[in-house]
């Protein structure tokens, strides 16, 4: 808990403890006056401040405002009226500024995030000084500056490899799992700062300003991203608040009216009007949609910090994958056997398996599988007297020297090419072909040779997840448009994005691409969601007005969205949309009954309370209610009723059918719209009879 809700939070007990010390105890009628006019500031001065605020920059129909109109004018009612009770003021205030304080945990997103990333910062740099290791903060260490990060540190800062080679992790700032290579010279040397050495000793000099580094982009584009509220929300608000200023015109001028005709409406009656006319029932039940969403999704194996994201879910037009551990499953595979002319697969099948088996990354452990399921199989037995030459960055090959002389090994093609080179053979035109086919259509070869000869070529492939185009189809039938984000080279990204049946691509992208084109998408009044797993996703999936990151991803990531699928499934957000939709229809369905049961409510009270003093208005009595005290009462008995009524329909939402919206509208219109008009009479006119007889 931040601060500002501790803050927050202390305001609302204090104030809780004047109101039931001026509700409860005896007390003379100044010194309760006082206490509620303590209790109301105390817990209304923030609301009061904003609606000031508003006041001064012409926004006079947003909610802050709204409320203190109500709460200002009930209390100056109550001083009119020398009544000494504030009570109801003091209670919708109460209430109100509670609410806040949940919504609340909503606004520290960003901060959290920022947090998260702070933590992948190393705490130290080491530099070489007099043959010394010494430990210097990070933002003390220029620019051109060389340091030295031994196996198992993190790199402080980005920079450049200038002596060695190793194997680096990345997942904390890319969310992928293998290891990734970086060595001296080429345009393999760059590394980010909060990366880990995994193999081996190296050099980096610092090519990053302090406070420029990529992590300290990434925290500001976190700071800098803003969600957009919903056009269901905007539309919602703007419909409630129109209608809130139209009831709370009538009540104020209720009052001239009845002194005009000598009519007598009382603090309390006037209460019961804003309690029973402005639209509250569906405010009351807002929560509860909000909090069905969230556990519908939870049942769906995702995690939402709000109803909002959920209900934002149910509109987007545009969805943004990350394709790495998204799309595809993450390490990549050996898919296919490619024998030279002159190998029969059956032994090329057992280069390939006996090649790998000192190769203990993912990739080499998925050659072995694969070898294992086309029915080459070994046992440590096979390998006794076998010289295994591990994988290593350097070489970026592995093998095995067997005990009669025989040499296999497998690598990158580069690798293998300067093996044979040396031995005086080369690549031969199959082998040329072969190669630039795998890496044309989106894959990785690996080169097998046996003492110095070319035997064949695997492929490792980035693995799309089962059924995924099928799932692509069925988001692009709901309207919803798919765009894949990679680091891939656009012909890469252009076969991996036909091959999952996604809509557009956005090829070597940074994180200013994503953000970018998130806004370009948000500025034509379209709603974006996306979907990453790295902390290089985190600027974006904050930005996004559904930001859903994967579990298996970083810490940054999950901070950063409003929703995480514990499933890592890209394709979750069909089963989210449907889950939004569901709860637009039912929002939209119970503000329709809420509007529609308020209006109903006009004919039971206002009739009654003016047809003695002016009997024309008898035309409009037509539930004939026993007094205008019993009006009164019926009417917030029922509203007291009807509200846990139809909080099970808010939990467990309005049934979602795809038989179009205009079907959808007309249904909901007839059910909930003339069930709102109709069901206050009965009520109303029930109770009323009921309190005639019993009073």
């Amino acid at each position: 808990m931040t601060k500002k809700q501790k803050k927050m939070l202390y305001r609302i007990l204090a104030a809780a403890v004047l109101f039931l010390a001026a509700k409860l105890i005896p007390l003379p009628m100044l010194v309760s006056a006082a206490l509620y006019f303590a209790a109301y500031l105390t817990v209304g001065c923030d609301i009061l401040r904003k609606a000031w605020k508003g006041i001064c920059n012409r926004q006079v129909f947003d909610e802050n405002f709204l409320m203190a109109v109500a709460t200002v004018g009930a209390i100056a009612l109550a001083l009119y009226e020398r009544s000494g009770d504030y009570s109801e003021a003091v209670a919708v205030m109460l209430f109100y500024q509670i609410g806040e304080l949940f919504q609340s945990y909503a606004v520290g997103k960003s901060r959290r995030s920022i947090t998260a990333l702070m933590d992948i910062r190393p705490d130290y740099a080491n530099i070489e000084r007099d043959g010394k290791l010494e430990q210097v903060d990070p933002d003390d260490v220029a620019v051109g500056t060389v340091i030295t990060v031994q196996p198992g540190e993190k790199i402080p800062i980005d920079g450049e490899i200038v002596e060695g080679l190793a194997s680096i992790d990345e997942s904390a700032i890319t969310g992928e799992s293998a290891p990734v290579i970086r060595e001296a010279g080429g345009d393999k040397s760059s590394v980010t700062g909060g990366t880990k050495v995994l193999s081996d000793r190296i050099l980096v000099k610092v090519t990053a300003r302090p406070g420029e580094s990529f992590l300290d982009r990434m925290i500001a584009l976190v700071e800098g991203s803003s969600r957009q509220k919903t056009p269901n929300e905007i539309a919602l608000t703007i419909l409630l608040a129109g209608f809130t200023l139209v009831f709370v015109i009538v009540c104020a001028t209720l009052k001239p009216f009845a002194d005009y005709v000598g009519a007598n409406i009382t603090v309390a009656a006037f209460i019961s009007l804003f309690v029973c006319l402005i639209p509250t029932t569906i405010g009351g039940l807002l929560s509860a949609i909000g909090i069905a969403g969230m556990d519908r999704a939870l049942r769906a194996n995702v995690i939402t910090k709000s109803g909002k994201a959920v209900e934002t879910a149910g509109d987007i037009d545009t969805l943004l994958l990350d394709k790495t551990g998204t799309i595809t499953i993450g390490n990549r595979k050996a898919t296919k056997f490619y024998p030279v002319n002159g190998v029969s697969p059956k032994d090329f099948l057992r280069l390939c398996v006996l090649s790998s088996a000192a190769d203990e990354t993912p990739e080499g452990k998925s050659i072995v599988e694969l070898g294992r399921e086309q029915g080459f199989r070994f046992s440590q037995t096979d390998l006794v007297g076998v010289h295994m030459v591990k994988f290593t960055a350097e070489t970026k090959c592995s093998g095995v020297d067997m005990p009669d002389g025989t040499r296999i090994r497998k690598g990158a093609s580069e690798a293998i090419r300067a093996i044979v080179r040396k031995a005086g053979n080369g690549f031969s035109p199959e082998v040329e072909k072969i190669v630039r086919t795998i890496s044309e259509n989106g894959g990785t070869p690996l080169v097998v040779s046996e003492n110095e000869q070319i035997k064949g070529v695997i492929e490792l492939q980035d693995i799309i997840k089962t059924g995924i185009r099928e799932r692509f189809e069925r988001l692009r039938r709901m309207g919803v448009k798919t765009v894949m984000v990679t680091g891939d080279n656009p012909l890469t990204a252009k076969y991996i994005a036909e091959k999952a049946g996604v809509d557009d691509f956005i090829a070597e992208a940074r994180p200013e691409d994503k953000l970018e084109y998130i806004r370009r998408e948000q500025q034509s009044g379209k709603l974006v969601a996306m979907m990453g797993d790295g902390t290089n996703d985190a600027p974006a999936l904050a930005q996004a007005d559904v930001g859903v990151a994967m579990n298996s991803g970083t810490q940054a990531a999950k901070e950063a969205g409003n929703m995480v699928d514990l499933d890592n499934d890209p394709t979750k957000l069909i089963e989210i949309v449907e889950i939004g939709k569901q709860l637009l229809m039912t929002r939209g369905t119970l503000t329709t009954f809420s509007i529609a049961n308020d209006v109903a409510k006009y004919f039971a009270i206002v009739p009654a309370l003016f047809i003695a003093s002016i009997p024309s208005l008898g035309a409009l009595n037509v539930m004939h209610l026993h007094s205008p005290e019993s009006a009164i009462l019926s009417a917030v008995i029922f509203n007291a009723i009807i509200i846990p009524l139809l909080i099970p329909l808010a939990l467990r939402g309005v049934a979602y059918k795809p038989i179009g919206a205009s079907a959808l509208l007309r249904r909901n219109l007839f059910i909930y719209g003339l069930g709102g008009l109709i069901a206050p009479f009965i009520g109303i006119k029930l109770i009323d009879m009921l309190i005639s007889v019993l009073f």
